[in-house]
């Protein structure tokens, strides 16, 4: 598709399996605060009520109504909650050990570096925007071994905005010195991917890696990464 030149990927549930990732790092706290000695128990329901809470609170956060910190310690204060206890400090430790150890994380979506690789031999430009913190995306990308693929990585603290806003977008077109009708944004989040780059007047490529439903008509949807080859 000569069309295109800069491909804008999210990263987290799109590169980066978020989920399974959590689960490894949850797995490493549930042992390190002794947590069923809390009567937080079996860890499967520990984790699910986490990712519950999380999704919530990046929900909240992406439409900005809590902070960046707010979002950190109260997924995991509202998920201790769930098990009766209201420690706060618990909650803000858990979360301080919880972004130490889940950066190290490697679990990628299948084929991600394959279709990276095809796509850099194609000579497109890729970049990242992603609504994650700073230093916690810059240690999975380096973790996992894909910051080598990527000319720009718009972080939601670097660019003082974040998806779904037209900001963010607009601030990435300007770090790549790109155009819109060069560029298009992959990504998994229906709101905040394909809904906030179709209103910043972007193509778009919905990852549905979980098949779901919407009424949004992004340029593309795709169910596994390899089918970028057949876009690209």
């Amino acid at each position: 598709m000569a069309k295109y030149k800069h491909l804008f990927f999210d990263l987290d549930h799109t590169l980066w399996d978020f989920d399974t990732n959590a689960k490894e790092a949850l797995t490493d706290i549930y042992t390190l605060f002794e947590l069923e000695k809390k009567k937080i128990f079996p860890f499967d329901d520990f984790y699910k009520k986490y990712l519950h809470h999380n999704e919530i609170l990046w929900d909240r956060y992406h439409k900005g109504f809590i902070t960046a910190d707010e979002l950190k310690w109260k997924r995991m204060w509202r998920t201790l909650l769930e098990f009766k206890i209201g420690e706060e400090q618990l909650a803000r430790d858990i979360s301080a050990k919880f972004l130490e150890l889940l950066p190290a994380k490697t679990k990628l979506f299948p084929y991600t570096k394959e279709v990276l690789e095809y796509l850099t031999a194609k000579k497109y430009v890729l970049h990242l925007i992603t609504n994650g913190f700073e230093k916690t995306q810059w240690n999975k990308l380096n973790s996992s071994d894909l910051e080598k693929y990527f000319t720009h990585v718009i972080t939601s603290e670097g660019s003082n905005s974040l998806k779904p806003r037209k900001e963010i977008f607009e601030f990435a077109m300007n770090k790549a010195r790109a155009t819109l009708n060069e560029s298009i944004m992959i990504g998994d989040n229906l709101d905040a991917d394909i809904k906030g780059a179709m209103n910043a007047g972007m193509d778009t490529i919905f990852v549905n890696h979980i098949n779901a439903t919407t009424e949004l008509k992004p340029t593309y949807t795709i169910y596994h990464l390899q089918e970028l080859e057949s876009i690209f």
